[in-house]
């Protein structure tokens, strides 16, 4: 068997690794109604929910205030929601914090939501699995966030300083795990198809609590329900701890298949040093962002490990005393600027990442505001999903017919002989990297994946995937590993050059 015949890959696999453009769905499933009154950012917490969950049972009763906070929660993405999402802003997948409330009153025992506030969440997992499917036959993922421990202090969500100082007890992590584990199992056993990852939050750092800890445990539970899924994990406030922590979880010679790990990062611009500097100085920043990546990419084989990072949270705002700096008429060009710039940054550099909020309501202003960025092309799709589905298809036909050229000029500049082994391993990587590539960027022209789109598909968790192929493959145990892999890497920087599209994160 050659290596270009080996499975292509599935929906399910281009629904996990692919490029995620997306957003957050704000606070909808962890927050009620009161939100839309005009709450203040300080009332992010969970505290600030069950406060107004007892006023309103207190007011109008349990019936009332469940039908209430339900009809929030259907009404939280409507389908002229999402026909925008899909059809104007591209996005293929969208991020939803979720608490453990959420999951309804089994998972509120022993909180301060227990009894008869509980009651109210009855039904709140079954609405958002609903939402689920619907966004996935409009062929968009969700990545479900599990944002708020029992026990979890209140902060500012969207301040890049603001972790709390705080460690959950003991049994509210054994309550958390128990949340994450159930909804793996939902995922797993119910064929949650539109699910592309969980992440596993805490609102603390490495330092305050033993995040390693709760991780591997939580870790060893995913990996055994479902080794396929990716888990997200939050950096904890120090990103390249967390990604060396990624890289010993992601090692390829486990003995038993084991969940890919992604590190979430948040990235701000509003506090700290950042606050006294021109607009145009963060913007020229922006190219040295993430460069804990540079190490620790681009050699699996070798590192035997493989590490992805993904952006769960940005914006396109800075702090007063920044924009104080420039004259208020150069407001929205630099503003177009910044988020021009940050979005090239995270496709080039990253597996997806999330804006930081679609139809929130606690934070104001234009730059937080995901549909005025759209608008104003700040926030664009990546090329590659804005190409209409018969340039698709086409672009498809003419790399096919451009492959055999392609294939032999990457050859004739392989160092080695033709004869050799190291040059066929060179060479079956390479199949498999353009034929992977040109699978991907096909799915949706070719149904593959569902809801009728225009755009093409590009494998965003580049280490993850490579990582799996050696795993279907078995080249990570012979010789000449890396040469397959630099043959694969290559095949996929070919496609993507004779398509015309950005190839920065295949090298």
């Amino acid at each position: 068997m050659t290596d270009s015949n080996y499975a292509p890959p599935t929906a399910e696999d281009i629904f996990h690794y692919r490029y995620q453009h997306g957003t957050n769905l704000g606070s909808m499933f962890v927050h009620g109604p009161w939100l839309s009154d005009g709450a203040s950012s300080s009332d992010s917490g969970s505290s600030k929910e069950l406060e107004e969950v007892k006023r309103s049972l207190k007011a109008c009763g349990l019936e009332e205030t469940r039908l209430k906070w339900e009809a929030h929660w259907r009404t939280s993405l409507t389908d002229f929601d999402i026909i925008w999402l899909k059809d104007v802003a591209r996005c293929n997948s969208i991020r939803i914090p979720i608490g453990f409330f959420t999951l309804g009153p089994v998972f509120c025992t022993g909180t301060d939501f227990e009894g008869e506030a509980s009651e109210v969440y009855v039904n709140c997992w079954n609405i958002l699995k609903r939402l689920i499917e619907k966004c996935y036959h409009h062929g968009i993922g969700v990545l479900i966030g599990f944002q708020i421990i029992p026990g979890s202090m209140d902060r500012n969500s969207h301040s890049e300083i603001g972790i709390a100082d705080f460690c959950a007890s003991e049994r509210s992590w054994t309550m958390a795990t128990d949340c994450v584990t159930f909804i793996v199992q939902e995922v797993t056993y119910h064929a949650m198809a539109g699910v592309i990852g969980v992440q596993i939050s805490s609102e603390t750092d490495w330092k305050t609590c033993d995040l390693r800890k709760w991780y591997d445990e939580v870790l060893e539970i995913t990996s055994c329900v479902n080794p396929s899924l990716p888990i997200y994990i939050s950096d904890g406030g120090n990103f390249a701890e967390a990604l060396d922590y990624a890289l010993r979880k992601n090692r390829l010679e486990s003995p038993v298949a084991r969940s890919p790990i992604i590190v979430d990062t948040h990235k701000y611009y509003t506090t700290g040093s950042y606050q006294h500097m021109d607009p145009r100085a963060i913007i020229s920043q922006l190219h040295s962002e993430l460069s804990e990546l540079s190490t620790r990419q681009g050699k699996v084989g070798s590192h035997r490990t493989a590490v992805d990072a993904y952006i769960g949270q940005y914006s396109c705002a800075m702090d007063a005393q920044t924009w104080a700096r420039v004259d208020a008429a150069e407001r929205p060009a630099l503003t177009k600027t910044f988020g021009q710039e940050q979005s090239k940054q995270w496709e080039s550099k990253t597996c997806g990442s999330a804006f930081v909020g679609y139809k929130i309501h606690r934070i104001t202003g234009d730059e937080w505001d995901f549909e005025r960025q759209v608008s104003t092309d700040a926030i664009p799709p990546p090329s590659w999903l804005a190409i209409p589905r018969a340039q698709v298809i086409s672009k498809i036909a003419q790399a096919e017919t451009q492959r055999l050229q392609s294939r032999e000029s990457a050859l004739s500049q392989h160092s080695d002989s033709p004869n050799t082994r190291e040059h066929q391993q060179y060479a079956l990587g390479w199949d498999l990297g353009f034929n992977d590539a040109l699978n991907f960027f096909g799915a949706l022209s070719r149904d593959v994946l569902t809801g009728g789109w225009n755009g093409g598909e590009k494998i965003g968790a580049m280490e993850l995937w490579v990582r799996k192929r050696f795993a279907d493959t078995g080249k990570l145990n012979e010789d000449f590993a890396e040469e397959w892999e630099n043959g694969f890497r290559k095949g996929v920087s070919d496609f993507y050059d004779l398509v015309g599209i950005n190839t920065n994160s295949v090298h």
